[in-house]
């Protein structure tokens, strides 16, 4: 059985309603069991549990998370129970939603409580995908009619929408879906995007790869729509044509472990990716390949308006960087902060594929 755990999130009269609705129906046809975790906020609002009824807002955020991370492990459970061979798990917002509606150290002191941290909590699930609210590039198309647990202005939703985009900044499969292209077309975008995140035969997005000048990482470290990520990725022995790879991924003493297969099937590059326990992955360094050396580096996750892009600094290098990002189409333009300054492009250019930088020269 395979369980994948996904977020929708975003902001007010984002589409989040309908596009429950299109996922379901595309990959119930891929020949997935969909299931759906119902948005904890407007259940308990709904139930006369809210911000203003509780004794304090963070009273009514703590048990908002509780009953979300309560929720989720039920609904884990009862997918473990089923009959079928591929589990698409949606979560109408997931846990680091909260963060977006406390002040830090509210947040911060709420998770310490709840016995988890941040890392623990953003990376726990598969991949997230944000719908920018129609407040942002919409706005004949906002309303608040259409749930009456919904009170913000235009303004306050495209605030809103700005801090669950900085909240869910660094996680390793984050995707943001604007307004750009139509309500129909923005629907399908994030099929395609899950789709891809699958790995299912359907169009997805362009990956692009650029060097660039060494970056201002104390200013990045400053942005609020910037996280620092810690990472090391160690390539293991195989005799198949594979390459697999196990990666240490977090900060300041939170980490998760991954394990990712690349191979080749049917004319297409493959990547299998899966969670693993520390004692996985302490066991599988056994494993590493004598002829390639680890690769240590910082990622630096940013969002800049509805792009969301990644900075790789590695210790060898003090005059360039290498920045990932994922484009909609070969036309869409890309859109960086002025400090950052693009060499080149090295989409395609194998000196700068992390496999090849670990060889052993």
């Amino acid at each position: 059985m395979e369980i994948t755990k996904i977020v929708i999130t975003g902001g007010p009269c984002a589409g989040k309603t309908t596009a429950m609705s299109w996922v379901q129906n595309a990959f119930t046809q891929k020949g997935y069991r969909v299931l759906f975790v119902p948005e904890t906020a407007t259940e308990l609002i709904n139930g006369g549990v809210a911000p203003w009824t509780c004794g304090s807002s963070t009273d009514f955020q703590k048990n908002l998370l509780s009953l979300q991370l309560v929720k989720e492990k039920v609904f884990e459970a009862a997918a473990r129970t089923m009959d079928a061979e591929k589990i698409l798990m949606v979560c109408d917002r997931g846990a680091l939603d909260n963060k977006a509606y406390m002040n830090e150290p509210d947040f911060y002191r709420v998770v310490k409580e709840l016995g988890t941290d941040e890392v623990a909590l953003r990376d726990s699930y598969d991949a997230v995908f944000h719908l920018v609210t129609a407040a942002k590039g919409a706005e004949e198309y906002y309303t608040t009619a259409n749930n009456t647990a919904r009170t913000e202005t235009p303004e306050q939703a495209a605030a809103a929408d700005d801090k669950l985009l900085s909240a869910w900044v660094g996680h390793p499969h984050f995707r943001v879906i604007d307004n750009s292209t139509g309500f129909e077309g923005k629907m399908r975008r994030l099929v395609s995007e899950i789709s891809s995140f699958l790995g299912e035969p359907e169009q997805g997005e362009v990956k692009k790869k650029y060097l660039i000048a060494y970056p201002d990482v104390d200013a990045l470290e400053a942005d609020p729509n910037c996280r620092r990520i810690d990472i090391i990725q160690t390539y293991l022995k195989t005799g198949s044509g594979e390459e697999v790879r196990i990666r240490q991924r977090g900060f300041g003493g939170n980490y998760i472990y991954f394990a990712t297969a690349k191979k080749l099937a049917g004319g297409r590059k493959v990547e299998i990716e899966r969670r693993l326990t520390a004692e996985e992955y302490l066991n599988l360094l056994m494993e590493a390949d004598p002829e390639k050396r680890p690769i240590r580096k910082t990622r630096y996750c940013m969002a800049y308006g509805s792009q969301y892009f990644e900075i790789d600094v590695f210790p060898f290098w003090n005059d360039r960087a290498v920045l990932k990002v994922n484009l909609k189409d070969e036309n869409e333009e890309l859109s960086l902060p002025d400090s950052i300054k693009i060499l080149k492009d090295v989409t395609f250019d194998d000196e700068y594929r992390n496999s090849a930088m670990a060889r052993m020269k």
